[in-house]
């Protein structure tokens, strides 16, 4: 009988954390009212720090564009401050672009108030704030920071005897000698007030500096630590960078996230020729476990969606080296895609064929991709005989879904025709608009929580964090079978 099976995972990427490894920056399309905006937002290094807030019209019906800061949820979720203008481009008048200072680590908003023709709309895109790493100060600046701080000391020593020495004597007199002697006590008592004052701020600057540090790692994605049970059941456990990130985290408040508590994605290392789509269940104290449907043995990445209570979206990450499972097909919303192709990578492949025999098209130009560049990726599902279909249905309450997934695994992404954002952070920040009578943000229908038949047609905001190759699985449901198409994709 085999004994439990347990796998520490390891944290593969430290650089960015959050729902989306190794994807700092925020990409998001939705109506702003009457107003279609294609939004990218990128997130400053530092916190605080300078966010550069880039909006797209889809027509040059807007003539405005406001932009503010706020928290998502609890205080100050609906007290935004006076909101700054986007300057408009003087080359593309459908192009606005502006700076926000972002304050403070955790879930926030941007707040989107769009003006023009067609009255006032706004929209609301929630932006996971933390810092990806604390600057270090350059030599040449420290070098000259000592060099005043020493200047500033010395002058300040010298004035204090001066003032004592010279300051009750006439023009023209020499000082006596017990007004040297008390310029010379104060000038030591100066000093060692001075070398307290410095002593203290070194400590407190050197906390700060700690605390600081500590926010940066804690923000780092959470390991995921997971046990395999005689029943071929998986438990997953998060383990964050320190004891405290637990519970200020508590996965046991953990909201859904389109329908499920957990995303759990099974992608074969290295090859990625294999992939599932899980959905775990919560138990006690934070802790997810599903029971695996079939899969051959194997070393698998370990990709864990989750939202907490305050909106702020995290990703479990590592690694499981797993048996043969011999388990069930995937059912409900539960998927798996397995290559049929056992040559490399075709990266000018814009077809992927689907099991019934329908395809999937991307609908991409012949141009180079290029990494940080805000792209909506197209997509069409085709019949046998080419013609668009017409039994898409929603997967999760929306047109499909995607995952996008770097060759050596430091990059991951979970989008939606939303765009990068979660779904239940979008949704806390959609509940805090105005109503839609004065203007509420409406999602499109290819992004909207909906029951209804789907285009065959879809697209997704989305920029490559950086050059490398990619893959990028493309799922959708139709006539209730999940099914999952892959491309791959070389980005300079």
């Amino acid at each position: 009988m085999r004994k439990f099976l347990t796998a520490l995972l390891v944290l593969l990427v430290p650089a960015s954390g959050y729902a989306h490894v190794g994807n700092p920056d925020v990409y998001f399309e939705g109506n702003a009212g009457p107003y279609h905006l294609f939004v990218t937002i990128r997130l400053p290094q530092v916190i605080p720090g300078v966010a550069q807030i880039e909006v797209r019209s889809a027509s040059n019906e807007a003539q405005s564009i406001e932009v503010v800061p706020l928290r998502l949820t609890g205080p100050g979720s609906n007290l935004p401050s006076v909101p700054d203008v986007a300057q408009r481009s003087k080359v593309d008048p459908q192009f606005f672009v502006s700076s926000l200072w972002l304050m403070e680590f955790g879930a926030l908003q941007v707040r989107i108030q769009a003006s023009g023709s067609q009255g006032k709309g706004e929209l609301a895109v929630p932006v996971p704030t933390f810092a990806r790493q604390s600057l270090p100060m350059t030599k040449s600046l420290r070098g000259l920071l000592v060099f005043l701080m020493l200047f500033l000391t010395l002058g300040l020593v010298l004035i204090a005897g001066a003032v004592v020495r010279e300051s009750s004597i006439a023009p023209g007199e020499k000082p006596q000698p017990s007004q040297a002697r008390r310029s010379k006590i104060v000038m030591v008592v100066t000093a060692a007030i001075v070398a307290v004052i410095l002593y203290f701020g070194g400590k407190w600057w050197g906390t700060e500096a700690a605390t600081y540090q500590h926010n940066v790692d804690r923000y780092k994605p959470p390991m995921a630590v997971t046990t395999l049970d005689d029943g071929n059941r998986l438990t997953i456990r998060a383990k964050g960078q320190d004891e405290l990130w637990a519970k200020a985290v508590k996965l046991e408040d953990a909201i859904s996230d389109h329908g499920h508590l957990m995303h759990l994605f099974l992608i074969s290392a290295p090859e990625m020729d294999r992939m599932w789509h899980l959905h775990p269940d919560r138990t006690e104290g934070g802790v997810f476990t599903d029971k695996l449907p079939a899969m051959p043995a194997g070393q698998y990445q370990v990709f864990a969606d989750v939202v907490d209570k305050n909106g702020f979206p995290w990703t479990l990450v590592g690694k499981v080296q797993l048996p043969k499972i011999d388990g069930s097909e995937p059912t409900g919303d539960d998927s798996s895609w397995t290559s049929v192709s056992t040559t490399k990578p075709d990266f000018n492949t814009k077809i992927a064929q689907l099991p019934d025999g329908g395809r999937m098209l991307w609908l991409r130009d012949s141009g180079a991709l290029k990494a940080n560049t805000p792209v909506s990726f197209k997509f069409r599902v085709e019949e046998k005989d080419s013609n668009p279909s017409h039994d898409l249905e929603p997967y999760m309450g929306m047109a499909a879904h995607a995952e996008v997934v770097r060759s050596d695994l430091s990059v991951f992404a979970h989008i939606h025709p939303a765009g990068s954002v979660s779904m239940a952070a979008l949704d806390l920040a959609q509940a805090g608009l105005i109503s839609p009578s004065s203007g509420r943000s409406e999602m499109p229908m290819q992004m909207a929580h909906s029951s209804g038949p789907m285009p065959a047609e879809f697209s997704f905001p989305y920029g490559f964090p950086q050059p490398g190759d990619y893959r990028i699985f493309v799922q959708i449901r139709r006539a209730g079978h999940v099914q999952t198409a892959a491309f791959d994709a070389r980005v300079q």
